[in-house]
C-alpha cells in the first residue's frame, strides 16, 4: 500500500504514524510511505511518538513486511514550518503523488492512500487540477470517475467536484449525471459487493425545482438521466430534494446517494457522520482514497490530530482490492446463457 505523506505542515505526519502504531494494519498490507524520513523524525519528535519508527528505503522493491517503509522522494533540505501553507509544503506533496502514482502505474504498489494537500501552495505549472480526484483521473485517462464519501452510514458521490458554485450549473447535464450513475454503480457492485445498489438522486435547486417552478434542470436534465440509467437496468431513483432527503433520514434506505455539486453532498455528510468518513475515487482502474479531512494547520504539532479516518481509509483500500480481486475471479468464466424457449 502507497502512503503520499501530503502536506508536511500540516496533520499529515501525525495521522500516518498514529495510523501504523495500530500493528493490526500489517496483518493486510505492506504500507510503504512517500515522503521524507528527515521530515517523518521531526514530526515524531515533535508529537513525541517514542514508539514508533520508519524503515528508510529507496525503493518499494526493498519494502519489508510487518515494518512502517518510508521512502524518501524530497530534498534532504526540507523545512517544516508547522501550521504554514508554504510553497516549499505544496512542492514536497506533489514530488510524493508524483513517485507514488508512477509506481502504481508501474504495478508497483496495489493501493493508494492520500494524506491531506492543500491546494493553493500545490497549485503550479506542472499541477494544473483542483486536487487528487482530478489528477488522477486525468493521469489514469478515465472517462469519468466519481469522488465517494463513506462512512457506516452513507455513500454519497458528487456530480461535480471543486468546481465553482457559480459553473455548477453548466456541468448538470443528462449525459453527465448518467455517466456518474453508471461509474457509481459498478463500483457498489464490484468494490462494495452491493448485489442491487440502490442510488438515490439529488435535485439542482430548492424543492427539486418543483416542477419547473424553481429551475428547469430537473425536467430537463436530472429525470431523464434517471429514466435512462433505468432503461439500463440501473436503480436510480429521485430526484429528491436534498433539504427533506437528509432531514428525514431517507438516505437510510439507499445504497448512495448522488448529489449534484460539492457543497450539497459534503455538507450533510459531514454534519452527520461527527467526524469519520472516507474519501474513494471511484472509476479509477486503481484504488485510492484519503481521509475525509484536510490539513488542519491549526492543530498541527499538537497531538491533538484523530487517526481514526485516515485508518478508516486504508482499511477501506484494502477491502476494495479484495473485492475486486473476489469479483474478478467470480466473473472470469462465466456460464453460458441458454435459450429457455430451445429446450
Amino acid at each position: 500500500m502507497g502512503i503520499t505523506h501530503g502536506d508536511i505542515n500540516g496533520i499529515s505526519y501525525e495521522v500516518i504514524m498514529k495510523s501504523l502504531l495500530d500493528n493490526r494494519i500489517f496483518d493486510l498490507c505492506t504500507p510503504v510511505v512517500y515522503g521524507s524520513p528527515k521530515v517523518a523524525a521531526y514530526h515524531r519528535k515533535t508529537l513525541n511518538l517514542e514508539n514508533f519508527s520508519f524503515n528508510s528505503i529507496r525503493s518499494v522493491e526493498e519494502a519489508q513486511s510487518r515494518k512502517a517503509n518510508i521512502i524518501n522522494c524530497i530534498d534532504e533540505s526540507a523545512r517544516v514550518e508547522l501550521g504554514k501553507s508554504t510553497p516549499y509544503a505544496g512542492e514536497a506533496s506533489l514530488r510524493a503523488l508524483e513517485t507514488a502514482v508512477r509506481d502504481m502505474a508501474d504495478g508497483k504498489i496495489d493501493a493508494l492512500v492520500t494524506a491531506p494537500v492543500s491546494k493553493p501552495n500545490v497549485q503550479k505549472d506542472l499541477f494544473d487540477f483542483t486536487g487528487h480526484t482530478e489528477y488522477l483521473e486525468n493521469h489514469f485517462k478515465c472517462d469519468g470517475v466519481v469522488m465517494l464519501m463513506i462512512n457506516e452510514m452513507m455513500r454519497v458521490g458528487v456530480v461535480t467536484t471543486h468546481v465553482p458554485l457559480a459553473k455548477v450549473q453548466e456541468y448538470i447535464t443528462r449525459d453527465t449525471i448518467l455517466n456518474k450513475l453508471k461509474i457509481l454503480n459498478k463500483s457498489l457492485l464490484v468494490d462494495f459487493t452491493v448485489r442491487k445498489p440502490r442510488i438515490a438522486v439529488l435535485g439542482l435547486n430548492p424543492h427539486a425545482g418543483d416542477e419547473g417552478l424553481l429551475g428547469e434542470e430537473e425536467e430537463k436534465e436530472i429525470i431523464p438521466a434517471i429514466k435512462q440509467a433505468q432503461a439500463e437496468n440501473i436503480l436510480a431513483f429521485g430526484p429528491y430534494p436534498a433539504d427533506g432527503f437528509f432531514g428525514a433520514g431517507t438516505y437510510r434506505n439507499y445504497d448512495a446517494v448522488l448529489a449534484m455539486y460539492h457543497d450539497q453532498g459534503l455538507v450533510p455528510f459531514k454534519a452527520l457522520s461527527a467526524g469519520s468518513g472516507v474519501n474513494y475515487t471511484a472509476g479509477l482502474p486503481v484504488v485510492r482514497t484519503s481521509p475525509a479531512h484536510g490539513t488542519a494547520y491549526e492543530i498541527a504539532g499538537k497531538n491533538e490530530a484523530s487517526p481514526d479516518s485516515f485508518r478508516d481509509a486504508m482499511y477501506m483500500a484494502c477491502d476494495i482490492f479484495r473485492n475486486r480481486l473476489r469479483y474478478k475471479e467470480m466473473s472470469s468464466n462465466p456460464l453460458n446463457l441458454s435459450d429457455l424457449n430451445e429446450t
